[in-house]
This record gives structure tokens, C-alpha cells and sequence, in this order.
């Protein structure tokens, strides 16, 4: 079998061939009037008449002096049909091609045909070629469809290969543009505006994550790339609009794992005069709009659990929930008593002297078992530094989380809007940064001031694409297009560039 050195090494030789004759094997400009699917589609009232059709090559058959030829495009694949009489000729300069030049074409080659919608005499639709050009020679040859694709490491690292070679993949990322089109156009329909907030930050917060740094050269001053849109987008509310919402990648210097990756996209809501039970009514029909838009259906079996959207929503109580579980009280607990909890159940915690982080795990342990929907509810005050207090629970805070599959999907609240009690929430934040919490939040005193000029009551929430990920069944590496990979070169390609320095 020969290699891919080998086989490339062909094509090379092809495409100096093509050049020889003339052919640029790379022009711009390229015409279509139908796609394959339109043209299937229509084949009816379009027989006989001409049509251009552009695409990549999936396969040639020659026999004799005709050959056959399917082309995909983005809306599926097209034959053509080609056959020519000895006195045909072709405009070079034009990247055209004649018959007899079809051993110069390759699979994965893209061309453009012009032709007559025919029937061949075993009844495939197809298009007469009367006139064939290059548009693109490919120098790589894709692994044949039935022999499939499937190493994870190449597949993450050549995703552009995956992508053309393993068709669920293909729909995956165009399901992936509906969820995110989906809730835009949700949310654009109930009159929010989208507002895009910078990714880099003097002071970054909004969640409880190591951030990126880097440094920008025009201030010369250290940045933060962003690990939440909260800060900026409150920042807005306090200036004036009343829904607002941003779409788009936020960092978190974190471990890989199926859930989670360092970069990955997110949207945030903020709601002016609107509280937390507000939030919850409303993201429920966010949810259920855009999981229907996307799958087509809100009934989905997600490995052990049985989940159905559509029915009403429980409501699960933090402490009471912690309490029955592991017999500990979160508002009255000492540390001492947290570590036990969690050495009873086998679980660790970086931050051993850290309650807050403590009580966490103790809920995240719990909640790999509750099928959901829930809304989780009445967090304590302590785990919530941006939260308004529950009035009739002092203790506890206006918080609400959605839980599905044993996963929190989103994270919302009624927005803490008294300056003095964000800043004595801000120095309790830093100074457990201070003592070596790299997650704990900073103290941003910009946004305390914009409060003191006021911001109005409001209610804000967030989900990330880990709810595309949790319904279309996919880890979190699976579920983007190009995740991010050690930098590795392999040996074949540094055998075809051996005078780049790898």
C-alpha cells in the first residue's frame, strides 16, 4: 500500500501536469446555479435544461470513453455524467478540463460542472458535463467513507477531515448553530438586546475560576481574558438598558474533563425590574424552546435518566437536600465537620480549610444522581457573593440552578445591587484569594462604583454550550469543532516538509 508521502508525491506530479496544459488549478471565481439538493429536488421541472453545480469529488469511474463522477456540497451529493467526441476543446485559461485529462483528477479535487439535467439508462439523475473546471486541486487524500475515520486523536486534530468523512459529525456543529441561533432568536423575540463585552479584563469575575493572563503591550499592563460576561453586562443594566444579553467565549484556566473545557462559548442574560422567580419562569421556556428547535423533541434519554422538559419543573431546597443526604447542616457546620462529611463519602478537596468549596463537592457528589428538571433553590449566602439575600431567609440567597441529568445546566439569581453589601461580600472573595483560593473572585472596585450610582433591581442567568453537549450525548471535546490539543507535529508530515523547522 503506499504511503501518504507516496500518494501525495502523485499528486504533485498532477499538478504540474495541469499546469503544463495550462490549467490554473486555483482559480477565484466559480459559478453555481443550483445546489445538488436543489437539483434533486427540482429534477422534475428541471430536466433537460442546463445547470451549474459546483463541489468536491467523492468518486470517478471511467469506462472506455464515458465516466461517472459524484460531487458533494453542502446539501448532499450529484453525478455527472461525462462523455465527449475527439473533436472537443476546452479553454485552459479557464481551468477547463477535457475527458481525457480525467486521470489529473483525484477524489476530494473540487470542480464545477455546466451540463444538461439528464437521466442515465440506469435512471440516476444526473448532470450531462458539458464543460468542466478545476477549482481546486487537493494534494491529501481523504480516507474513503467506508473505512471510516474513527481514531479520537486524529479525528480531534483533523477535524476538517472528520467532518467531511463522518456525516454525524457534519450535522453535529450544524445542530450546535441552531441551539445558539435558537436562543438568540428567543431572546431577541422578548425584547433583549445583544451587547458583545470585551474578553479582556483589568479585574475578571462572575465565577468561581482560575483566569488566563496575558499582558498587552499598548498599556503596559497585565489582562485577564474574561471567565464570565456578568460584571460588563450588570455594568450595562446600571447604564440604562433593561435586557441585555452576550454571546460568546469565556476562558477558565481548568483541567479537561467530559463536562468542561478552558474555552468554550456561553451566553448570559441580564433583566432589569425582573427577580429570580421571574428568571426561572422565563429560562424555562428558554430552555424549552431552544432544545426543541435544536433536537426536534424535549424527551431525551440521557444515559441513566429518563428526561422530559415539557412537564413542570420541581423546586429542590440546597440545605434541605444536603441535610438529608449526609445529616449536615450548611448554615450551622463547621469546617471540621465538611472534611469529615467529605472523607465519610471519599471525596477531596483542594482548599481543605475552605467551607464554602467544601459544602460544593458535598452537592456535586449529591447531584450526579437527580434526573431533573430541577430548579435548585435557597443556596446559602456563602456560596452565592453576587446573589441578593432571600428576605424571608436571610441566610440564604435569590438563587436558582437548573439540574438535568445530574448536571447544572444553568445558574441564575436576583443581581445584588447594594454597593456596601457587594463590597463586604468583594473583601470576603479576596481575601480567601489572598489566602491562596486561586478561584476565589477578585475585588473589582469599578463595578462597587457603578452600583453606588445605582442599578436597578434586576435578575441575571447563564448557560454555557454544556447544554448542547449534555443533549446531543457528547463529551465536551466532542462537542466543539477544534478543541484544544497538546501541539504535536507527526513524523509523516515532518517527512514532507523536512526543510521547515517543526
Amino acid at each position: 500500500m503506499a504511503t501518504l508521502k507516496e500518494l501525495r508525491d502523485e499528486r504533485l506530479r498532477k499538478l504540474e501536469e495541469l499546469k503544463k496544459l495550462g490549467v490554473n488549478p486555483y482559480p477565484a471565481h466559480a459559478e453555481r446555479t443550483h445546489t445538488a439538493q436543489q437539483l434533486r429536488d427540482g429534477f422534475g421541472e428541471l430536466e433537460g435544461n442546463e445547470a451549474k453545480a459546483v463541489g468536491r469529488i467523492i468518486s470517478i469511474r471511467k469506462f472506455g470513453k464515458i465516466a461517472f463522477i459524484v460531487i458533494r456540497d453542502d446539501s448532499g451529493e450529484i453525478q455527472l455524467f461525462w462523455r465527449q467526441d475527439d473533436a472537443a476543446e476546452a479553454d485552459r485559461g479557464n481551468s477547463e478540463l477535457l475527458l481525457g485529462d480525467i486521470g489529473l483528477l483525484d477524489a476530494g479535487d473540487f470542480v464545477e460542472a455546466t451540463g444538461k439535467l439528464i437521466k442515465t439508462q440506469t435512471g440516476e439523475e444526473s448532470i450531462e458535463i458539458q464543460r468542466l473546471r478545476l477549482l481546486t486541486k487537493s494534494l491529501r487524500q481523504l480516507p474513503a467513507k467506508q473505512d471510516g475515520f474513527t481514531n479520537k486523536e486524529e479525528r480531534l486534530r483533523r477535524r476538517y477531515v472528520d467532518i467531511n468523512v463522518n456525516e454525524d459529525v457534519r450535522q453535529r456543529f450544524i445542530r450546535r448553530s441552531k441551539f445558539w441561533q435558537a436562543t438568540r432568536d428567543f431572546l431577541n423575540d422578548h425584547g433583549f438586546i445583544e451587547i458583545n463585552v470585551p474578553v479582556l479584563e483589568h479585574t475578571t469575575g462572575g465565577a468561581d475560576a482560575t483566569p488566563f493572563a496575558t499582558h498587552m503591550d499598548a498599556l503596559g499592563q497585565d489582562f485577564y481574558l474574561r471567565i464570565s460576561h456578568e460584571l460588563p453586562l450588570k455594568r450595562l443594566v446600571g447604564a440604562g438598558y433593561e435586557k441585555v444579553y452576550d454571546i460568546g467565549p469565556r476562558f477558565r484556566n481548568e483541567n479537561y474533563s467530559d463536562e468542561h473545557l478552558p474555552e468554550h462559548v456561553a451566553m448570559e442574560w441580564y433583566w432589569a425590574y425582573a427577580d429570580w422567580r421571574d428568571g426561572m419562569k422565563f429560562q424555562t421556556g428558554l430552555f424549552r424552546h431552544v432544545i426543541e428547535q435544536t433536537f426536534g423533541t424535549l424527551q431525551f434519554k440521557l444515559g441513566q435518566f429518563e428526561i422530559d422538559l415539557s412537564k413542570d419543573w420541581e423546586e429542590l431546597d440546597y440545605c434541605e437536600t444536603i441535610m438529608k443526604h449526609y445529616g449536615l447542616d450548611p448554615l450551622n457546620c463547621s469546617v471540621d465537620e465538611v472534611k469529615k462529611a467529605l472523607a465519610d463519602h471519599k471525596l477531596e478537596i483542594e482548599q481543605a480549610g475552605n467551607k464554602a468549596h467544601g459544602i460544593d463537592k458535598l452537592w456535586k457528589n449529591l447531584r450526579k444522581g437527580i434526573a431533573g428538571p430541577v430548579w435548585l433553590i435557597n443556596t446559602p449566602t456563602f456560596i452565592s457573593p453576587l446573589a441578593k439575600v432571600n428576605p424571608g431567609r436571610p441566610e440564604t440567597t435569590e438563587r436558582f440552578q437548573a439540574i438535568v441529568a445530574g448536571s447544572e445546566i444553568s445558574n441564575g439569581f436576583s443581581e445584588l445591587n447594594d454597593p456596601l453589601e457587594q463590597l463586604k461580600r468583594f473583601k470576603e472573595q479576596q481575601a480567601m484569594r489572598d489566602s491562596g483560593d486561586k478561584e476565589a473572585m477578585m475585588l473589582d472596585i469599578d463595578y462597587v462604583e457603578m452600583l453606588e450610582y445605582g442599578m436597578p433591581p434586576a435578575c441575571g442567568l447563564g448557560f454555557s454550550e454544556r447544554v448542547f453537549w449534555l443533549f446531543e450525548g457528547v463529551t465536551a471535546r466532542e462537542g466543539v469543532p477544534f478543541p484544544q490539543l497538546r501541539h504535536e507535529i507527526d513524523e509523516v508530515t515532518k517527512t514532507i516538509y523536512p526543510d521547515i523547522k517543526l
